[in-house]
């Protein structure tokens, strides 16, 4: 997917202006309420009118000023999910998703109703009206629906905005599954760094109707850490939990980790760990309450906002870790040096992910 924005639209008090080339299957579209991300939806969607410019999609113009240009919105085979379902009423889970499909025009129709409700587990809601289905079986259809348009591209404007952290962790799940089995390329727009780097690796950050970054989520990521209340979020992959002295104890790609038992943590799975959580020590500290002690190499540091960023190895694992730059300085901490990693075992909590994400 290929696409190419460089188009002006001015409101009342704000403004709008993109020049700017999207590649690949997937990025992200960043930015506080207010920045912009929407009205790019309506703008790529044809749903608002650009005041001037152009907008091409794998070469082909959806609006053009110069040659006066302008395919309507359900000419131009782009799928929507919004941040509300919007699910007809009257219709079945079967007649929505059925909806997309009688829009898309019978050449274009790769993907089946059958194949879509697999993966995205809606065997046992097909018959049910959409008024007794919960938040998150809602925001599945509407994505089911939008899908089975065959769209060209799919943007997701803030789609997991109106759920709990339960729901929207295992919704991304589905939406990596369904875009990655029907080879759809997708926008995914959010103001949440841990969607983002969930979703996608590359992202767009808009401030103030401009764009502000075109780079990776990781880099963003560790870039806003400085000005983010929790910090950088780890991700890691934990397996094979067993119990011992009470705790639960998890397999890890850098070694062995200790978490609290419950029974939220009864299976592995996807588990997040802020760098605020984790103390750095120059030598092995002969007592101390953390359970988790990690032996671990600097691998480089970072500087954003007030705070310096440490990358660490640990074993085949990493992890970033931060600290004042004052503390980097009496540490001595440069790329190489060895250092002890504590943390406890109350740091971590588990994302509620349906299946594999990365």
């Amino acid at each position: 997917m290929e696409l190419r924005l460089a188009t002006h639209k001015r409101f009342s008090a704000f403004s709008l202006d993109l020049d700017l080339v999207i590649q690949g299957e997937s990025c992200g579209i960043f930015g506080p309420s207010g920045s912009g991300k929407s009205t790019l939806v309506s703008l790529v969607s044809g749903l608002l009118k650009p005041d001037r410019g152009s907008i091409l999609l794998d070469g082909m113009p959806l609006f053009d000023s110069g040659s006066r240009i302008d395919v309507a919105p359900d000419r131009r085979r782009i799928g929507i999910v919004f941040q509300q379902p919007s699910l007809f009423p009257h219709l079945s889970v079967r007649g929505n998703l059925l909806y997309g499909l009688k829009r898309c025009a019978p050449e274009h129709r790769r993907i089946d109703l059958e194949s879509l409700v697999r993966v995205l587990q809606l065997e046992s809601l097909l018959d049910r009206g959409v008024n007794n289905l919960s938040g998150g079986e809602k925001q599945r259809v509407a994505i089911g629906r939008a899908v089975l348009s065959n769209p060209r591209l799919l943007l997701m404007d803030e789609p997991l905005s109106a759920l709990d952290d339960h729901l929207r962790f295992q919704i991304i799940s589905h939406l990596k599954a369904v875009c990655g089995e029907f080879h759809i390329p997708f926008l995914f727009i959010s103001h949440s760094m841990l969607e983002m780097r969930l979703m996608t690796e590359q992202v767009i950050a808009l401030a103030g109707g401009r764009v502000t970054a075109q780079t990776t989520t990781e880099h963003l990521a560790r870039e806003r850490m400085g000005l983010s209340p929790v910090g950088y979020i780890n991700l890691l992959r934990l397996a094979g939990m067993r119990i011992e002295g009470g705790a639960s104890v998890y397999r890890w790609e850098g070694g062995e980790l200790v978490l609290p038992r419950g029974e939220q943590e009864a299976s592995g799975g996807l588990f997040e760990l802020s760098s605020k959580d984790i103390i750095l020590f120059k030598r092995h500290p002969e007592a101390i309450s953390a359970r988790n002690l990690l032996a671990c190499t600097v691998v480089s540091l970072f500087e954003s906002g007030s705070r310096t960023g440490v990358e660490l190895a640990v074993g085949q694992g990493r992890l970033i870790a931060e600290i004042v730059p004052a503390a980097a300085q009496d540490l001595d901490i440069v790329p190489g040096s060895q250092l002890y990693a504590a943390i406890k075992a109350s740091a971590f909590r588990k994302l509620a992910m349906a299946g594999p994400v990365g």
